[in-house]
């Protein structure tokens, strides 16, 4: 592996309740750097409790949290995951294979366990958007990238500008004009460990992320 370890951004708004099941489950040579975003439940204390490196970002939105991570990041290679417990990070070594194999970016595309509920909202907004991405950028994923791992300076050269729930889309819509190679690979998506989301959790939350998309695509 590539300098023998990978910085894993986990942006966190209200984590504490499930940030333990993550960090415990965070593979050898996977450093998790949480970034809090203004949260009120203890999530900072509960990561360093952990061992886990903090940063504090007081931007509001998940894309300014994860610009944030991926700065203070002191690795060649740096993944993005959710801090709710949904995406499991052994599946991160797979994902950092693929990148080492030649891809630009690998990104997860989400697979939903039996135990999982995964509101029908927020299941076609994704698949909107990301008939979208194929169709209008060519980019060949089924998924926004909820879990990707990418070479830090490569992903800070793209330029990403959404500070929101846009971000995601926008880095692959940068990642299509940069002709960049990206590879999907099939990630086991479950239950929350903790907490509410604050985008599929509900359907305001979903349309909310949803005008964010078809912003950065239309």
């Amino acid at each position: 592996m590539t300098d023998g370890r990978v910085t894993v951004v986990l942006p966190c708004m209200n984590e504490a309740d499930a940030l333990p099941v993550v960090l415990a489950a965070m593979p050898s040579g996977f450093a998790p750097l949480v970034v809090d975003n203004n949260s009120t439940d203890g999530t900072a204390d509960v990561a360093r409790r952990a061992g886990a490196r903090v940063v504090a970002e007081s931007r509001p939105g998940y894309g300014s949290a994860v610009h944030a991570g991926i700065e203070a990041a002191d690795t060649e290679i740096v993944a993005v995951i959710d801090a709710d417990g949904s995406l499991n990070p052994a599946d991160l070594p797979g994902l950092v294979a693929d990148l080492e194999a030649g891809a630009d970016m690998a990104v997860g595309r989400r697979r939903a366990t039996a135990d999982v509920r995964w509101p029908w909202h927020a299941r076609l907004g994704t698949a909107a958007v990301c008939w979208r991405l194929r169709t209008r950028h060519g980019m060949p994923v089924h998924d926004i990238a909820p879990m990707r791992v990418a070479r830090r300076d490569a992903v800070l050269g793209l330029g990403v500008v959404d500070r929101r729930s846009g971000y995601p889309l926008e880095l692959l819509v940068r990642a299509a004009a940069a002709d960049w190679k990206v590879v999907e690979r099939d990630v086991a998506y479950g239950p929350r460990a903790g907490g509410k989301s604050k985008v599929s959790g509900s359907v305001r939350g979903s349309v909310h992320a949803a005008l964010d998309f078809w912003r950065v695509i239309s």
